[in-house]
């Protein structure tokens, strides 16, 4: 997938604790280790804010973009 989340340089460049940062943006440590590993399909606006006040950083930090072609072509049952 060309959508990659960077959520553990961060952890590590602030020399926290994924359970310290779990419980903070008041979320359980399986459902951040979920979204670490890239294992989510989505995550709330709300939660991506919590994520980056603690963080002090902004939603890019978290996620990055890996260009793919194929990222154009739509099934046809696909929905927004």
């Amino acid at each position: 997938m060309p959508v990659r989340v960077t959520l553990d340089r961060l952890i590590v460049a602030r020399g926290l604790k994924a359970r310290d940062l779990a419980a903070e943006i008041g979320l359980s440590e399986t459902q951040l280790s979920l979204f670490r590993s890239g294992k989510v399909k989505g995550i709330r606006f709300s939660t991506l804010a919590r994520m980056c006040a603690v963080l002090g950083c902004r939603p890019a930090d978290l996620l990055d973009y890996d260009a793919d072609p194929a990222d154009m072509i739509r099934p046809d049952d696909e929905t927004l």
